[in-house]
């Protein structure tokens, strides 16, 4: 008994360990950039040796991937759950309400991201991403709707990424900010859905 509460212990310790990497990394790739963090700074910064760090992540690469599979977790989930749903507006309305909470969660990420778009299109991270966001636009779109409103679901997903960067300058409660950007949102697939049915 005593063993499995040790081991327990321990997973747990290397998982906390882990996140304090991740944090650290994407602390440091978005203050001087991707290319120009080294892992020996990763280490500094942690206060631990390059080979304790090495332990748990062998590249840069590795510690990226490793966070960006955080942020596509959710949305898999998100697929997933969509794909069982009947194809209504509710459904809809829900899966943009849920990825703008997913996108809150890792704003840190996405500034990244923005931010180093040449560096994500060269890792295997946007190739990832751009899979992810075909599933999601997939469960958003109805096939036999007309080109505008599927550019409107399209854009929806949109207006949440953009929502993320531009707004960060506009006076105003984040909070209140997300909430208009995802009222926005929801208004283009309400407005796509009722075109596509002629509602």
């Amino acid at each position: 008994m005593g063993g499995t509460m040790d081991s327990t212990k321990q997973q747990r310790r290397r998982g906390d360990t882990r996140r304090r990497i991740q944090d650290v990394a994407l602390a440091l790739f978005a203050e001087q950039g991707y290319e120009k963090t080294s892992l020996r700074e990763i280490a500094e910064r942690l206060d631990v040796t390059k080979a304790a760090l090495y332990y748990h992540f062998k590249t840069k690469e590795e510690i990226l991937v490793s966070i960006f599979e955080g942020l596509v977790r959710p949305m898999e989930d998100l697929i997933e759950w969509g794909r069982e749903q009947p194809h209504t507006l509710e459904t809809k309305q829900e899966i943009i309400r849920r990825y703008s909470e997913a996108l809150a969660a890792a704003a840190p990420l996405f500034r990244f991201m923005q931010e180093n778009q040449a560096t994500v299109r060269d890792l295997r991270i946007g190739e990832m991403f751009k899979t992810r966001m075909l599933g999601l636009r997939d469960i958003l779109i109805d096939p036999e709707a007309d080109l505008a409103d599927q550019v409107r679901c399209v854009s929806a997903l949109f207006t949440l990424h953009a929502g993320m960067f531009v707004l960060n300058d506009l006076a105003g409660d984040p909070e209140d900010k997300r909430a208009a950007v995802l009222e926005v949102a929801t208004d283009l697939v309400t407005q796509a859905h009722r075109g596509a049915t002629g509602g």
